[in-house]
């Protein structure tokens, strides 16, 4: 079994300001990639995955 642990609030924030093209949806599209690749990554040998959100407080993340 290999778990991998994915802190969601950061890979939400850093696939929206990507510099992908801009449309609404770009976010959820991140993250859904980057798990996929995870998912996929034979070298990574992936089993088992928990993604973590922050709760909606205001943090640093409000003044970026």
């Amino acid at each position: 079994m290999r778990l991998h642990l994915v802190d969601g609030t950061f890979e939400l924030f850093r696939a929206h300001f990507s510099p992908a093209p801009d449309r609404p949806k770009k976010a959820t599209v991140g993250l859904a990639r980057s798990l996929l690749w995870l998912l996929a990554e034979r070298a990574e040998a992936v089993t088992h995955v928990a993604i973590a959100f922050d709760n909606p407080i205001r943090s640093f993340r409000n003044d970026l």
